[in-house]
Order: C-alpha cells, then structure tokens, then sequence
C-alpha cells in the first residue's frame, strides 16, 4: 500500500512537473524576463514626461541553461510532494469516506488543490513581475499559508460534510483570509506596464491550473492502477 502511494506520488508528480516546466517555457518565462528588463532599468514604462508607453518583446530564452535547468528540477520537486499529499488525502478519503478514487474524479481533485494553492491565495497575493514592490515578507507569508489552510479544511468541510451546516462553516472558512485581507503597501510602486503584470499574473494562473489538473488525473490514475496489479 505505502509503495504504492509513494509511486503513483512520483510518477504523477514527474509528469505534471515536466507539462508545467514546457507550459511555462513557452508562455511564462518570456513574460518574466521581460519584466525583468523593467526591473534592471534596461526598459523604461513610465517616463520622466509623464508617457506610459514602451516597445512590447521578451528577449528569448537563450543563455540562461542553468536557470532553465532549475525551474525544470523546482517544478518536479514541488509537484512530486503536491502528488505525496494528494495521494495520502486520497487513501484516506476511501479509507475513512469510502469516497471512488478514479482517473476521472481524479480532476476535481487537482482542481480543488488548485484553488486551494494557487487560486485563493492569487486573490490577494497575485503572482507579481520581478521588481514589484510588496508589504515585508514574514506577514505575507502568514497570511499565504493561512489562507491555504484555511482553504483546503473550507473545501474538505464543504466535499465530506454531511449537512448544510458543515458546508456554510467550509464556506466561512474559505472566505475569512480574504475578509482579513493579505498585506500590502499603502502606495502602488510598479515600474513595469501594467498589461504586462496582468498578463504574467493571468498566464501564472492558467498554466498552474493545467498542471494541477494534470497532477489530480495522474495521482488517481496510477493509484488505481497499483491496486489493481
């Protein structure tokens, strides 16, 4: 059982690793190089007359080996141990629920690690160009873990709650990090275009979507398919 877990985690893990490196390769990084030239001064938005206008372009990928070797390596350490705490939640909903892990239900579950992760934490902290200026780390990172907490109990309340109670409680969980409100500046400091930071941050989103997606479908598929050997 625990071998299974373990491999169905590091399979599903791998793969949802390598999709989400090649998605963001293609769409995400060239967005964030390019926000890079406005963090460095190399490109100008905002300028001393007051116009906001700059030439649209990334400047490729290339030359950046080791960088790109990284992200690749980040993006299957982090969905690996997403895929370790996907198939443990999994083994223990069929456990203790009964709940039917399949391949196809498997997709609201990376759906719902999804909105707990990335999307409800975006709500206050979205992923923001190199250069932004933001509030102090420490009571940000507060705030992002306890709205990912927050989320995951809210959306577990709300999937096994037996009543309408426990599911209006899941909700008010849900909710009460965004009532609190995540740290920020009092001023707004941006010094790239902001069609640019939207784009970034709306592509960010996107593609982590795909490949929480894509983590769900595999966790159950390859759990699955271990029981049934």
């Amino acid at each position: 059982m625990t071998k299974n877990l373990l491999s169905s985690a590091v399979f599903a893990g791998l793969i949802a690793g390598l999709i989400a490196a090649l998605l963001q390769f293609f769409f995400v990084i060239p967005l964030l190089l390019e926000g890079e030239l406005y963090e460095s001064g190399a490109r100008l938005h905002f300028h001393a007359d007051g116009t906001p206008s700059s030439d649209r372009g990334a400047p490729g990928l290339g030359g950046e080996t080791g960088r790109h070797l990284m992200t690749i390596g980040f993006n299957l350490v982090t969905y690996t141990g997403y895929g370790l705490l996907m198939v443990a939640a999994m083994a223990f909903a069929r456990e203790r629920r009964g709940t039917e892990i399949t391949a196809q239900n498997g997709i609201i579950w990376g759906l719902a690690g999804f909105i707990a992760v990335q999307l409800a934490p975006a709500i206050g902290l979205p992923p923001e160009l190199p250069g932004t200026p933001a509030a102090e780390l420490g009571p940000r990172q507060v705030w992002w873990i306890s709205t990912i907490l927050a989320t995951a109990v809210g959306l577990a309340l709300i999937a096994f709650g037996r009543s309408l109670l426990m599911h209006a409680v899941g909700l008010l969980v849900i909710l009460a990090p965004q009532f609190v409100g995540a740290p920020h500046l009092d001023t707004f400091w941006g010094v790239a275009p902001p069609e640019l930071s939207a784009e970034f941050a709306t592509q960010s989103l996107g593609f982590a979507a795909v490949g929480w997606v894509t983590l769900g479908y595999f966790c159950a598929f390859f759990l699955k398919q271990g029981e049934a050997e």
